[in-house]
């Protein structure tokens, strides 16, 4: 049995340059003893074929296909629900994992068993360089930590599988569909999961600043029923009723400007 599954949902990923270059990344690490589940999630270009070619070169490579389009959260459930692994890493098709990324976080939580999330910082590629860290918010996050936004990058986390079992996986829901893991983060919380931070980035992430302006804003209403209904069950709702229409203000600013508000935030 593999110690880590790592799961990966890709969708209409074109040629396929920035997938390959992410599932190298995860083929090339230090800590090897995983499998490494990729769902494309009912792609209408080729990119079932291109991934397959790949999964021909490793046998660790497990490839599946949805028969539609679901979403990444029902794509990842899907990818859970054949897994092995002791410990699930999260990947996206178009970032990049430092080579160490898998070791350190599984040697973390082999060493402290009270922690069932482990992530990290960032660095912020646009596709041609790296641009910019993004810092952590904390090391330990706690609860109320949670009212900002979400305390771990996604596709640089770690978890332990029996807890994300516990909370029943993904939560499959129209206002998860761009906020499956900040809705997922809280919910592990709320059942008293608790999370680390590395300080020193972990893994690659791509920014398109272009796709950032064409994010449509009915995404900034779904986050702020995620927002509602996590805050309700981490018992911090009336502190953080302000927290709530938080994406619904920020919709209205300038894309640039919150660019800037980002990368200052998270600096040290």
């Amino acid at each position: 049995m593999p110690k880590v599954s790592i799961i990966m949902g890709v969708y209409n990923i074109g040629s396929g340059k920035k997938a390959k270059v992410a599932i190298q990344s995860m083929l090339e690490q230090t800590f090897i003893d995983f499998e490494f589940i990729i769902c494309d999630d009912g792609s209408v270009d080729d990119t079932f074929n291109i991934v397959n070619e790949i999964a021909k070169l490793d046998s660790r490579i497990k490839l599946i296909k949805n028969k539609m389009n679901l979403g990444l959260a029902a794509t990842l459930n899907n990818c859970l629900a054949i897994s092995k692994g002791e410990y699930i890493a999260r990947m996206d098709d178009d970032d990049y994992s430092y080579k160490d990324r898998l070791k350190k976080q599984v040697t973390f939580l082999n060493k402290n068993k009270e922690f069932h999330i482990v992530s990290s910082a960032i660095d912020i590629y646009d596709g041609e360089k790296v641009t910019d860290k993004q810092c952590i918010r904390a090391k330990y996050p706690k609860k109320e930590d949670f009212l900002w936004g979400s305390c771990f990058v996604h596709p640089a986390t770690m978890f332990r599988k029996e807890k994300l079992e516990e909370c029943g996986g993904y939560r499959i829901a129209k206002e998860t569909r761009r906020a499956e893991d900040y809705d997922l983060f809280m919910r592990m919380y709320s059942k008293n999961a608790q999370g680390y931070n590395f300080e020193e980035s972990l893994l690659r992430y791509y920014v398109n600043p272009e796709a950032m302006k064409k994010r449509k804003y009915i995404y900034r209403i779904d986050e702020a029923i995620v927002r509602y209904k996590g805050f309700k069950m981490l018992g911090l709702l009336r502190k953080g009723i302000f927290y709530v229409i938080k994406p619904i203000i920020v919709g209205i600013i300038p894309k640039r400007t919150i660019l800037k508000i980002q990368s200052n935030f998270y600096k040290k």
